[in-house]
């Protein structure tokens, strides 16, 4: 049973950073890509960062580029999500996802599993 665990999300002032974590359990971390992405209310679940299996490559939405950090710790089993310079519209429940392949995707269809949220909202 895979399971996704996230946390470090909250609420901050605009400018501000913040780190989320995913913690995974349940199969051999390192073998699958990880992804976030993230839902406003009344809007869709959009990608915001993915990496691969290693670490060694990652892809992020535009709207975050420069701005949010993917990175992981396959030691740890831990994927994580440093967001700087926080906007307004960052506002959203994230949510940690586990691919299928240790390839990552910006598509959420190609990912298994699936974390319960956390909420980051940014205030002026």
């Amino acid at each position: 049973q895979v399971q996704l665990v996230e946390s470090g999300g909250g609420l901050v002032q605009a400018g501000g950073s913040l780190r989320l974590s995913c913690a995974a359990s349940g199969r051999t971390f390192s073998n699958y890509a990880m992804g976030w992405f993230r839902q406003a209310p009344g809007k869709e679940r959009d990608f915001v960062a993915a990496i691969s299996g290693s670490g060694g490559s990652t892809s992020y939405a535009d709207s975050v580029k420069g701005r949010f950090t993917i990175s992981r710790d396959n030691a740890k089993n831990t994927v994580y999500l440093q967001m700087n310079s926080l906007k307004l519209e960052d506002t959203a429940v994230y949510y940690c996802a586990g691919g299928r392949s240790r390839w990552y995707s910006g598509a959420a269809y190609d990912y298994d599993y699936w974390g319960q949220g956390t909420q980051v909202t940014v205030s002026s």
